[in-house]
């Protein structure tokens, strides 16, 4: 995986193959990039993840030499997504510090929310959320349960001058939902649910469905008559057909009917393969 980050890329190796070539890889990649008149600092590796352990690698993380130039001091960059600015923290953050496969799906996001109340769950960096905000939200408030992250969201509402229609909560989602005023007296009527994935495996499915079922049950729960629900999975165990039928099975114990107002997938830049089940992963 290779995210660019302004002018930096963000790298994370998870074979061995690409292990043993990267030394050849990555300077070809900066070189092909440069030879295109953009200007890339460094590559950083994220490979801080314990998969590379089943290939017999070591986790790590840091700077990939390049032809002995200068490290770059910071491991914070900002980058521009659908015209918002975001601080990026690309060494402590998420992955590999910003989720750019939601991309189109915050445009979706923002043009349905003009005028709402939103509650952004799991918010991460707040990239839902300010979406929403720019789209013209009434007042959005995004909600996750690292402090840190909520700290960068709020720092980013700063850098894009949305912080007064906004506000931000360290909490527990499963915990915050039941807490809220629901249907005619709930205080939103948009929910976006964006957790991390609830499984990894096969073997851990039957609890993901119950995570997901809960949560979903939640938020329409919370939800007015006429309320939008934007929910999503990034495990690509949960299939497009488990995940939708989990939201019915929601949707049916808290008496709900639903509208499909948009279905999608990850952005392009993160292609399914269609001879590769695991690549078609965010629903």
């Amino acid at each position: 995986t290779v995210d660019r980050l302004n002018d930096i890329l963000v790298t994370q190796t998870l074979s061995l193959g690409v292990e043993q070539r990267k030394s050849m890889l990555f300077p070809l990649l900066v070189r092909i990039l440069r030879e295109d008149g953009q200007d890339i600092r460094g590559v950083y590796e994220r490979n801080d993840v314990a998969i590379r352990e089943r290939e017999g690698m070591e986790q790590n993380k840091g700077f990939f030499p390049l032809d002995g130039g200068p490290v770059p001091e910071s491991t914070q960059t900002e980058i521009v997504e659908n015209g918002i600015r975001y601080l990026v923290d690309f060494e402590n953050g998420q992955k590999t510090g910003f989720f750019l496969d939601q991309k189109y799906n915050r445009q979706a996001v923002a043009r349905l929310s003009r005028g709402k109340r939103v509650l952004d769950c799991f918010t991460h960096t707040g990239s839902f959320g300010l979406n929403a905000a720019k789209g013209g939200a009434a007042h959005v408030r995004c909600v996750d349960i690292s402090e840190s992250a909520v700290d960068m969201a709020r720092e980013n509402a700063c850098r894009n001058g949305l912080l007064d229609r906004m506000d931000f909560e360290a909490a527990n989602v499963f915990d915050l939902l039941p807490s809220l005023p629901c249907g005619s007296k709930s205080d939103y009527d948009f929910v976006i649910l964006d957790p991390p994935a609830f499984t990894k495996s096969r073997q851990t499915v039957d609890h993901a469905i119950r995570g997901y079922k809960e949560i979903n049950l939640r938020a329409m729960k919370l939800l007015p008559r006429g309320g939008y629900l934007a929910t999503c999975s990034c495990s690509h165990f949960m299939t497009y057909e488990l995940f939708t039928q989990t939201i019915r099975q929601a949707a049916a114990g808290v008496h709900r009917r639903l509208r499909q107002v948009e279905y999608r997938t990850q952005a392009p830049d993160h292609p399914i393969l269609w001879a590769a089940d695991e690549s078609y992963y965010l629903k």
